[in-house]
């Protein structure tokens, strides 16, 4: 909890006072201290009676936010100066706690991040229970970096200045595609994080607005969590989670006999497998390049998961599998807290004859065993297709998330996916061209999609 009036780790002040910082020692800054807190204190006891007396069990629990934000958890020598009334239990404190804070809209302002407050950022998102990797503000610096597009990154503060949400923005716009707002283009999650709802329905207007402002055509929220704020929403996709045993026997044996030939195939084939970082960027990119041209859509420049990999060295790590010396399968894994994350991987299609996809999954799964993570994602698929069977074969289940949309120019859901048959040409030229063609122009044209 941080100090209210300083804003710093309250574990740095063990021999300062909490409110203000100075030396707990100075007996006459003390009494000023205690005469400051026993004020607010009582101030906010006789709230407290009126709010019981309307017997309003939410003013209850709110003024109790109110407490544990405005004196954070006291110390015993401060406690020694207090009259016991006065006092906080330990319990009381407990479920003060376990409130974000307190909803107070009116008090709500929402400010565009930039670089000084990232700190700031990166705490909050550390510290929200909903957070995904890519809430990381470290993220915006990168699609700046990498496709030049403009990131508001918004971050609202309640009335005490203390962060109480955050949205991260990127607008993409080309006269292909069109101009749009999305939370977060080119990956699977993003959206409001925010401690209250009302917190996160002032993000959600202030994104409208700025939609409004740059005539926008919508703004797209990618939620793996259900969003309260009555927007229409898209539910045809789902990210497939499998939850991981203790060992790596515990997950061999969970697979079904058909599964585990197929694993073991490409290995009597002498196929190998590496796991590596940056070292192994050219050999996954030379597999992810060519499957992307084969399915008819463009690529991401390779500076693009060079940057991934030099920005979360710490959270990423790539995959591959050779036969006979090729690099034939490849993939690139992201964690975050107990979960690893598999959204790039691909695999070249003369290699399937032996499984080696197969083996390439089987890999990254047992590495994630190995490394202690609870929980696998294979990433977005929508339901029922190809994509979707694969993943559920080896145990995943479906979660449903939740796109929501802001419209503004237009009021119908927009459809920027390759499925859809008004690309269908296009996807059709796009799998004939040459692959250094297909490299050279393809992320010309993927960093406007979304």
């Amino acid at each position: 909890m941080q100090c209210p009036r300083c804003q710093q780790d309250n574990q740095s002040h063990a021999k300062f006072c909490l409110a203000c910082g100075i030396p707990v020692s100075d007996p006459t800054s003390q009494a000023r201290t205690y005469t400051e807190l026993k004020r607010e204190i009582e101030g906010l006891q006789r709230s407290l009676g009126e709010a019981l007396e309307r017997q309003t069990a939410t003013a209850t629990s709110e003024i109790l936010s109110v407490i544990a934000n405005s004196l954070p958890d006291l110390q015993p020598v401060m406690d020694a100066g207090l009259p016991a009334a006065s006092r906080m239990s330990a319990s009381a404190r407990a479920v003060a706690g376990a409130e974000c804070s307190v909803d107070r809209s009116e008090e709500l302002r929402v400010e565009r991040a930039e670089d000084p407050v990232s700190g700031e950022w990166n705490q909050f998102v550390e510290r929200a229970p909903d957070a995904e990797l890519y809430h990381d503000f470290r993220w915006r610096a990168l699609v700046q970096r990498i496709f030049g597009h403009e990131a508001p990154y918004l971050m609202a503060r309640d009335g005490a200045g203390a962060v109480a949400g955050v949205l991260p923005l990127v607008r993409l716009r080309s006269r292909l595609f069109g101009d749009f707002v999305v939370s977060l283009p080119y990956f699977n999650y993003g959206g409001v994080l925010a401690s209250t709802p009302s917190a996160a329905r002032t993000l959600v207007a202030a994104a409208e607005r700025y939609a409004r402002d740059c005539n926008a055509d919508h703004v797209e929220l990618r939620h793996r969590t259900p969003l309260d704020v009555g927007l229409p929403v898209r539910e045809s996709k789902v990210t497939m989670l499998l939850d991981l045993p203790g060992s790596e026997g515990e997950l061999w044996s969970g697979l079904k006999a058909k599964l585990r030939s197929q694993i073991r195939r490409p290995e009597k084939e002498g196929a190998t497998v590496r796991e590596g970082s940056a070292g192994l960027l050219d050999d996954f990119y030379s597999v992810f390049a060519r499957n992307m041209r084969d399915l008819g859509t463009p690529v991401y420049s390779k500076r693009f998961f060079a940057a991934i990999l030099s920005f979360f060295a710490e959270r990423s790590r790539v995959i591959v599998v050779y036969l006979d010396g090729r690099p034939m399968a490849a993939g690139l894994m992201l964690a975050h807290r107990s979960t690893l994350e598999i959204p790039w991987a691909s695999s070249i299609r003369e290699g399937n004859r032996v499984g080696l996809n197969m083996l390439l999954y089987w890999s990254a799964l047992r590495y994630a065993v190995r490394s202690g993570f609870r929980r696998f994602d294979f990433g977005r698929s929508t339901k029922d297709s190809g994509t979707y069977r694969f993943k559920e074969q080896w145990g995943a289940s479906p979660q449903p998330l939740h796109w929501y949309y802001v419209l503004a120019a237009r009021q119908v859901l927009p459809d920027l996916r390759p499925s859809n048959p008004k690309y269908r040409l296009a996807v059709r030229l796009w799998q004939r061209l040459p692959l250094p063609v297909a490299n050279l122009l393809g992320p010309h044209l993927v960093k406007n999609l979304p």
